[in-house]
């Protein structure tokens, strides 16, 4: 029995970790099993929806498209959000990575579990962080970022919301920068004693960072823009440590993890380095024309940078942009990072050179990070004067707010360790409470705190399967309905337009359709005056008429589009 509490003990750093990384895999996973109870498995945005279903529909079948005929029909109209139509064949306007990885796993362990991966990836996401922060901070300081993190909000909410792709490319990150530091570590004596220790070092860890990397790479491509210069500082301050064969060993398993993604890419889009964005597929051929110009002129320079900053360049915007989804948003985080990133500036002559590239690497990304993403205004909320946890910003800047934990970690240590210098048997109970005080906060504004949080989302799906169960009665299994905000939870069971009355040249598909399928719109409710406008002049002369089938609510109404006899 005393061997048991003596290993107990000596393990309890790990089975504390082990132990948190279940409880947030259960308590994220439970939104998702109580919210799509009833096989009702519908999301909260397109993305979410495009991503399930083309997962799902890869491990069932291998396929990553779907063929709607009667969009030759319709120009390719018929479609939700999140996906585009190529002569009919339905393909998704996104990365990837997440399609491929969930796809191949479900394949193997069942579909019904799609919605429950990014939770379990994300509690392993948590022990990689612990692992990755105790190599460059210690111990301690790991122990409480890690418990910070699995308290966060962005991190517990978009781990809830699983189908987004921030999540799974924030872990696989971590993996590789985990990996990373494992390639960098020799033994005491600085050379490798045993054929393992070496095989490890020049190959397995080489190959697991390079595949964690890829993988992060395929599942948000777009986020190159910043993990290049984060793996070339870290390759500058260890260019003796990697060598040459480890560097070889890295970038082919990044070829290995990118090689499907560049399949698919030619399949669907036709080209390697085309995608589902056609904004980033004129970004690279911009960047492929510029590349090829032997001077760059003043011209080409301006070129490059709208290119790379399409979201345009806004320093300002930016840092307001920051100020409210960090200052504001979580004052909690951010005046103890900065008081502790004051505090671990003070020390500067006790750092390591693992230190110095964590801390210019961290400044470099985020403000990439920042000034990218927030020189744009995204709108994800209805109300553009919103700032709330559904909005882009808060996943975007993952990067900013995980590095900002061991500054947070450290305030917490020296803190209660200068306050409580005549109590030193206190310190441990007092840094559980104030961890435990920022869960209480966290756990309050990830459910509560925002108009999008996970409780009100919950309850807007309730009221969804109530729209679409009613949808569903009123309209045949082969219908299309037109719609603007009710496609994610319409589709697939029917198809969906993404639209309104008021285009001309949508109606005249609209009517087109008419003739060969049952067509329905589904919007606000339509008053008599607009109803009979849109039968003398819009419709009427497509040879159409629009009538009301039912009031769905008390806001949406659901009309049918018939031709006219």
């Amino acid at each position: 029995m005393k061997k048991i509490i003596d290993y107990l003990n000596n393990q309890k750093t790990g089975i504390f970790l082990l132990i948190l990384a279940v409880f947030f895999c259960l308590g994220t996973a439970s939104y998702n099993y109580f919210a799509q109870k009833g096989g009702f498995i519908k999301w909260g945005s397109p993305d979410e929806t495009a991503n399930y279903t083309f997962a799902k529909l890869y491990a069932e079948t291998g396929e990553m498209e779907i063929f709607e005929k009667y969009n030759l029909l319709a120009a390719d109209l018929i479609h939700p959000r999140s996906f585009r139509s190529d002569f009919g064949f339905l393909k998704p306007v996104s990365f990837l990575g997440i399609i491929l990885v969930y796809g191949q796993v479900a394949s193997v362990i069942g579909v019904g579990l799609l919605p429950y991966f990014t939770p379990i990836l994300a509690a392993l996401g948590l022990i990689f962080f612990y692992l990755l922060i105790k190599e460059i901070f210690g111990k301690n300081n790991a122990l409480i970022s890690t418990t910070l993190l699995a308290v966060f909000p962005v991190y517990i909410y978009y781990t809830a919301r699983s189908f987004f792709h921030n999540i799974p490319f924030i872990v696989f990150l971590i993996m590789g920068l985990y990996f990373i530091v494992q390639l960098l570590k020799k033994n005491e004596l600085g050379f490798y004693v045993k054929d393992f220790d070496f095989w490890k070092s020049k190959f397995i860890f080489p190959a697991l960072a390079g595949l964690s990397i890829g993988l992060a790479i395929i599942t948000r491509t777009s986020e190159i823009l910043w993990i290049f210069p984060l793996l070339f500082i870290i390759w500058v301050f260890n260019i003796r440590a990697i060598g040459i064969t480890k560097l070889v060993v890295f970038l082919g398993f990044i070829w290995v993890a990118l090689m499907p993604m560049f399949y698919y890419n030619q399949a669907l889009y036709g080209s390697f380095l085309s995608g589902g964005y056609n904004e980033i597929n004129q970004s690279i051929q911009t960047l492929t024309i510029v590349s090829q110009q032997n001077i760059l002129s003043t011209g080409t320079v301006e070129t490059l940078a709208k290119t790379v900053f399409h979201f345009g360049f806004n320093p300002q915007q930016a840092i307001s942009m920051f100020k409210h989804y960090f200052v504001e948003m979580f004052p909690w985080l951010f005046w103890p990072f900065l008081a502790g990133f004051l505090i671990f500036l003070t020390s500067i002559r006790k750092w390591t050179k693992r230190h110095v590239v964590f801390m210019l690497s961290w400044l470099v990304v985020s403000v990439i990070l920042v000034l990218y993403y927030g020189s744009w205004k995204f709108t994800d909320n209805p109300d553009p004067n919103r700032f709330t946890i559904g909005n882009s910003y808060t996943r975007y800047w993952l990067p900013i707010y995980l590095g900002a934990l061991p500054f947070v970690s450290l305030f917490i240590q020296k803190t209660t360790k200068f306050v409580l210098r005549g109590y030193r048997p206190l310190v441990g109970g007092v840094r559980v409470v104030l961890v435990f005080a920022v869960f209480l906060v966290s756990l309050n504004f990830v459910l509560y705190g925002s108009e999008e949080g996970l409780v009100y989302n919950w309850y807007t799906n309730e009221a969804n399967r109530e729209l679409a169960k009613i949808v569903w009665s009123e309209t045949e299994t082969n219908a299309a309905v037109i719609t603007q905000y009710h496609d994610k939870v319409l589709f697939p069971e029917r198809k969906v337009i993404m639209g309104t009355l008021s285009d001309d040249s949508m109606n005249y598909y609209y009517s087109n359709l008419a003739h060969e399928i049952p067509v329905y719109y589904f919007n606000f409710q339509i008053n008599q005056p607009t109803l009979d406008y849109l039968n003398s002049s819009k419709l009427a002369k497509f040879g159409a008429h629009i009538k009301l089938v039912k009031l769905v609510s008390r806001d949406f109404g659901l009309y049918r589009i018939e031709v006219n006899n």
